[in-house]
């Protein structure tokens, strides 16, 4: 009877895990589609961070001056 209850809740968790790795999917494409139709100009490198991602990450972490993001991005964005 334990072996039942064992395969039962193995189950569950497989298809929690399926359904949460579905949906963790389609928020970062659907996060990825919103920046490109913001910056049709930035197009994504294959398995990497795209450019304006990358430079609001340094931004995020004060790697980078306001005025210096402002600029790269300007220029990333062909401004």
């Amino acid at each position: 009877m334990g072996s039942w209850l064992a395969m039962g809740f193995g189950m569950v968790v497989f298809w929690v895990l399926v359904i949460l790795a579905v949906v963790a999917l389609m928020r970062t494409a659907s996060r990825r589609s919103v920046l490109y139709r913001q910056h049709p100009s930035v197009r994504p490198v294959a398995g990497s961070y795209s450019a304006i991602e990358y430079l609001d990450d340094r931004f995020a972490r004060g790697e980078i001056t306001e005025q210096e993001y402002v600029h790269m991005r300007d220029t990333l964005l062909g401004r």
